[in-house]
C-alpha cells in the first residue's frame, strides 16, 4: 500500500521546503514575542494585531499540547516521512537540512524544550495581558 509521501515527486527538496518552513514559523512565533516585549512599551501598534497575536498563540498552543503528549510538532512527522520517501537518514541530508536542523534542534534533553515552551507560553499570555490584542480599525 502506498502511503501519501509515495505520491510526492522529489521529496528530498520537498523535506527541506517543510523544514525552512518549520524554521521561519519558530522565528515568527519567537520575534512576535520579542516585538510585542519590546514594541508595547514603546507603542508599537502593529505587535497589537489581533491577527498575529492569534496565529501566535495558536502555533504555540499546538507546540504545547504536542510536546505535553510527547510528540513532536506535526511538520517534523511530515519532513521524516518525505526524507524516509527520498531514501534520506540523518547522516544522509542537504546543506540546507543540516544547518536550519541545527538551529532547529539542538542536543538537549526532551523536558528542557517542554519547559521551555511552557516558559515561552507563560510569557505570551504576559504579553497578552499587558498589551492585548486589538481590532484594526475600519
Amino acid at each position: 500500500m502506498m502511503r501519501w509521501y509515495d505520491y510526492v515527486p522529489n521529496p528530498g527538496f520537498w523535506a527541506d521546503v517543510l523544514l525552512v518552513f518549520h524554521a521561519l514559523i519558530i522565528l515568527f512565533v519567537v520575534g512576535m514575542l520579542a516585538a510585542t516585549l519590546i514594541g508595547g512599551p514603546r507603542g508599537w501598534q502593529w505587535v497589537r494585531s489581533m491577527v498575529l497575536r492569534w496565529l501566535q498563540l495558536a502555533v504555540v498552543f499546538v507546540v504545547v499540547v504536542q510536546s505535553l503528549r510527547g510528540r513532536y510538532c506535526p511538520l517534523t512527522y511530515w519532513e521524516d516521512d518525505l526524507r524516509y520517501a527520498a531514501g534520506q537518514s540523518t547522516y544522509d541530508s542537504s546543506f540546507i537540512d543540516y544547518w536550519v536542523s541545527y538551529f532547529i534542534y539542538p542536543d538537549l534533553p526532551s523536558w528542557v524544550f517542554t519547559l521551555s515552551y511552557g516558559l515561552f507560553t507563560i510569557l505570551i499570555a504576559v504579553a497578552w495581558w499587558r498589551w492585548p490584542p486589538r481590532q484594526s480599525a475600519p
